[in-house]
């Protein structure tokens, strides 16, 4: 049989590209990856041919495609069902701050795009942008203080919702956000995760420059 194929985008850039990547390869999938280089002469009929929504990550097992990161993420979990929490209440949480990721803190993604390979960058401050800096902060100092017993994760073990704020945590390295505690504890759980840093690895080796990404003096 054939493996399952994970479409990406840039390694560098593609923050919903890491993430299903990382469900992938913590519940121990064994797939092939085809990169889509983002921006580049005819990458949009590329992602066409790839993706109905025409957008990475995609999908394919077998005959099944599946678009969208957090639908990847729930097609796992019905033979990997570790990539939620087990106990029923942390699921919904889970779940609940999955979903707000995937759908929200615009201000976030748009002041803040992820761009692993910058350090030092800095962005201009707006009360939007603040609020969703503190969000995601009550967030992973709630999880964190509540389960640090399990283990290092938001919920102790390793779930999906990691793999939702991992790029999160690369924008704060980005752009110079912290705060001493779990927070920052938790950023360097992310930064020194093995499978993190070969999708860092391969970032640092791409070449591809993309301008919009390319933000803050």
């Amino acid at each position: 049989m054939n493996k399952p194929v994970l479409v990406i985008g840039n390694n560098n850039y593609s923050s919903w590209s890491l993430r299903a990547w990382l469900m992938l390869k913590h519940a121990g999938v064994d797939f092939d990856e085809q990169r889509i280089v983002l921006f580049s002469a005819g990458y949009k009929k590329k992602l066409s041919a790839s993706s109905p929504a025409g957008r990475v990550p995609v999908y394919r097992d077998g005959d099944v495609l599946v678009w969208d990161t957090l639908a990847i993420g729930e097609y796992l979990y019905e033979s990997y069902p570790s990539l939620w929490p087990a106990q029923r209440e942390a699921r919904t949480r889970a779940r609940a701050i999955s979903a707000e990721m995937h759908s929200g803190f615009v201000p976030l993604r748009s002041a803040m795009p992820m761009n692993i390979r910058a350090r030092g960058r800095k962005v201009a401050m707006s009360a939007e942008l603040e609020a969703d800096i503190a969000r995601i902060k009550t967030i992973w100092r709630e999880l964190r203080t509540q389960h640090a017993a399990a283990g290092p994760w938001l919920f102790g073990t390793y779930t999906i919702a990691d793999a939702m704020y991992t790029p999160v945590a690369f924008r704060f390295l980005t752009y110079g956000v912290s705060e001493p505690g779990v927070v920052d504890e938790y950023i360097q759980t992310v930064a020194r995760d093995p499978l993190v840093q070969d999708w860092v690895r391969a970032g640092e080796s791409e070449q591809e420059v993309i301008a919009t990404y390319e933000t803050g003096a």
